[in-house]
């Protein structure tokens, strides 16, 4: 067998376990494309459902599992960012790292604090109460169509969820509303 043969098969041995190794790692779920564009309400309030968006996790890297959307954004200004978290202890959130926000390159990032308990609430499912978490605002200049990214470890792919059933924290949605003047 000629050298250059052999390395041919090392470089596809290679790949091939390069190849399985990200799939095992790496969870990708893609929504309908109708799902992930999400249109700004009249009000100029953006609501980015987790659920509704494309999702990427990492198994072994959680802390950069990223939920994506698509934005129509028809009127520009700054914004108050929240948070909305699905919880089982109303007095400490427990992410591990920042949650960082991405909208055209504008990033804002912190660390989810309950500011708001709301309980009985029809966005969550028992055990879980819904916390809300003052992120900071944002200004976005111009209308069009962004790419929205949200990054964070409280963001759990579904079957994760109910299989562990031990997520005690996890992100449900991102809301920008207006800053009126």
């Amino acid at each position: 067998m000629s050298i250059s043969r052999v390395r041919g098969i090392v470089v596809m041995i290679t790949g091939i376990s390069f190849l399985f190794s990200c799939t095992n790692n790496t969870e990708v779920k893609h929504t309908d494309p109708a799902l992930n564009h999400v249109v700004q309400q009249d009000d100029g309030s953006i609501e980015l459902q987790v659920k509704k968006a494309d999702c990427y996790s990492d198994k072994v890297n959680p802390s950069t599992n990223t939920a994506e959307w698509n934005v129509s954004v028809k009127k520009s200004g700054r914004f108050n960012v929240w948070i909305t978290s699905a919880t089982t202890d109303t007095t400490n959130l427990e992410y591990s790292n920042k949650v960082l926000l991405n909208v055209h390159d504008n990033v804002l990032e912190a660390t989810p604090v309950i500011n708001k308990v709301v309980r009985n609430s029809s966005d969550v499912d028992y055990p879980y109460f819904r916390a809300d978490s003052f992120m900071g605002s944002m200004y976005i200049q111009d209308t069009g169509l962004y790419a929205v990214q949200i990054i964070s470890d409280g963001i759990i792919p579904e079957n994760e969820i109910e299989d562990s059933g031990s997520a005690k924290t996890k992100l449900v949605s991102v809301s920008l509303t207006p800053v009126v003047r």
